[in-house]
């Protein structure tokens, strides 16, 4: 019984739990509305939303679309690793979609225009990210500036920026950059097999796989490490580290550069898989710098979790492109993800509510125990007394 909760008090326990209890009641609401648009087919629209890949009858085409959905997931982990790292310390980081779309353009501007190898061109990508996190940092550490004010703000120069950077990489023949496997061979990532292992899938490259690794480090880093130790400390009461002797300045800045630099890699990784090419005259900033703060909070505001939570995410997003289109749009995944995303704002509701119920629960065992000792209490003071006086029971 304590073993059990003990481990229902688990944190991180609950935190899966309440995550679970999100999406179950987030595909609930979607299949509502699947029914008030048309009831004859909901059943089947979000059975498509949740199966994804796996409506296809062939293992190999199952293989290959998993590969292709593996391949989204990997820059949503980075995005959201972004606003987590920033969040542990304090910290909104809504500028990760700006810094994503650095990571982007200068990782295809030195690929297409100047043909420099891959790692090079992950390199200026991870660096152009972290350089528009610090100056966010900069601002709050030495002007006091809001960083989601900041951020906003660097978002939308990152997006026009790096429009008329990517010009000269603009194909002709419509309003995307050119495909690297075309223009910039060298700039490919590398799959190191992987693709063979997904039905020769060439979207799936070292992105996914550092992913991973990344998600690990961070966790590390945040909870294994004095630095880490120092920027959490920082984020939740900045008077008392700078009392302690922490540099309140200098971890405002290296957080934000960090998590600039996660958000860019995710971009870069991206676009350097040549899954997809950069429309030049994008007048929108990427959504998957957003989606980082949805999977982040539906992680449970875990590294380990976000690898999950971003997975789940992009499968339902994925998943909503084989709905009836006749009958339903694709965005239906889209409104899934939101409504999920929205109970995950009562994930301490859920926790309370669990905690309160364990109280409770352990309050009568306590109670039916007190019960057990006074009755044997009692019964060993009739014995006590009947061997005192044996001959009383006769007389």
């Amino acid at each position: 019984m304590k073993q059990k909760s003990s481990l229902i008090r688990n944190d991180g326990f609950q935190t899966f739990i309440t995550s679970i209890i999100c999406i179950i009641l987030g595909l609930i609401v979607g299949f509502f509305v699947l029914l008030l648009i048309n009831a004859k087919g909901a059943g089947k629209a979000i059975l498509a939303v949740i199966q994804n890949f796996f409506q296809y009858p062939s293992f190999n085409a199952q293989l290959k679309y998993f590969g292709s959905t593996l391949a989204k997931t990997a820059p949503l982990i980075f995005c959201s690793l972004s606003v987590l790292f920033a969040y542990k310390v304090g910290l909104f980081n809504i500028g990760a979609a700006g810094q994503y779309c650095l990571g982007m353009g200068l990782a295809l501007y030195m690929a297409i225009c100047l043909q420099c190898p891959w790692y090079l061109c992950l390199i200026c990508g991870i660096a152009a990210g972290a350089l528009s996190g610090a100056l966010g940092g900069l601002l709050k550490a030495k002007l006091n500036v809001n960083v989601v004010i900041s951020g906003i703000m660097l978002n939308w120069i990152s997006l026009y920026g790096m429009n008329m950077l990517l010009k000269p990489a603009m194909d002709p023949a419509g309003k995307d950059t050119f495909r690297l496997v075309n223009k910039a061979k060298s700039a490919v990532l590398p799959t190191l097999g992987l693709d063979k292992i997904f039905s020769n899938n060439q979207y799936v490259t070292i992105a996914i796989p550092c992913a991973v690794l990344v998600a690990v480090i961070v966790w590390i880093i945040l909870d294994k490490t004095k630095l880490g130790y120092e920027l959490k400390a920082t984020g939740n009461n900045p008077n008392a580290a700078k009392y302690c002797g922490m540099k309140e300045n200098r971890n405002i800045i290296l957080t934000m550069a960090i998590a600039g630099g996660l958000a860019a890699m995710g971009g870069s990784l991206y676009y350097l898989s040549d899954f997809e090419q950069w429309n030049v005259n994008a007048n929108a900033v990427p959504a998957m710098g957003f989606n980082g703060i949805a999977a982040a909070f539906l992680g449970g505001l875990n590294p380990i979790g976000c690898i999950f939570s971003s997975y789940f995410i992009t499968h339902i997003t994925m998943g909503g492109g084989n709905v009836d289109l006749s009958h339903y749009c694709a965005q239906i995944a889209d409104l899934i993800s939101a409504v999920i995303i929205y109970l995950c704002g009562f994930v301490l509701f859920f926790k309370t509510l669990i905690n309160n119920s364990l109280r409770k629960s352990e309050e009568r065992f306590t109670e039916e125990e007190r019960a057990a000792v006074k009755a044997a209490d009692a019964a060993e003071k009739t014995a006590a007394e009947a061997a005192k006086n044996p001959e009383g029971g006769n007389e």
